[in-house]
């Protein structure tokens, strides 16, 4: 059976905190969590885990996310060596502006064509860090896994994903993966 490790984190600090967003490896990991089809289930990491979520990750068969490459990784970075991009990944964020003239945010996605929001923000995830909410962050991150592996697999199965534009009109993308 293929290991499909389905990833998001959380940070400690934001880009505005840190600099900018050239400094993403300075804004630190909150809360990571994965879901492995091999495990079945899901696994929530702290800051003091990052070796163990690297290691997961390193034994994934695919690691799908959403801007992982981008943002992801790159926050994990300040914690490895390893260049995690060489990881067999699939970033639907990536793989999706190759078919859109524009970036989609994953909540777009996942209510046009899942019918299901996202239960907060990153900017929210920020607050709770701050507050020493590390279990709101973990459900709020462990609910983005989620969507992000039923966004995947919806796309898996049928070859398209839904949004809507600016303008109210539902549209859909091929979901090439």
């Amino acid at each position: 059976m293929k290991n499909i490790v389905y990833f998001d984190l959380e940070t400690q600090r934001s880009a505005q905190e840190v600099g900018g967003w050239n400094n993403i490896g300075r804004m630190g990991m909150s809360i990571g969590v994965t879901y492995s089809t091999a495990r079945g289930g899901y696994q929530i990491y702290g800051e003091a885990q990052v070796d163990d979520l690297v290691q997961e990750l390193q034994r994934a068969d695919l690691i799908v996310g959403f801007n992982t490459l981008r943002f992801d990784y790159e926050v994990l970075h300040a914690y490895t060596t390893l260049d995690l991009r060489q990881l067999p990944s699939l970033d639907m964020l990536v793989e999706l502006s190759k078919q859109l003239p524009h970036r989609i945010s994953l909540d777009a996605l996942a209510t046009a064509t899942l019918g299901v929001e996202k239960t907060a923000e990153g900017l929210q995830a920020l607050e709770w860090f701050k507050q020493g909410r590390m279990m709101d962050i973990a459900e709020y991150c462990c609910f983005d896994v989620k969507i992000t592996k039923l966004v995947y697999e919806y796309g898996v199965a049928n070859k398209k994903l839904f949004y809507t534009d600016r303008f109210g009109k539902k549209l859909s993308v091929p979901a090439i993966w």
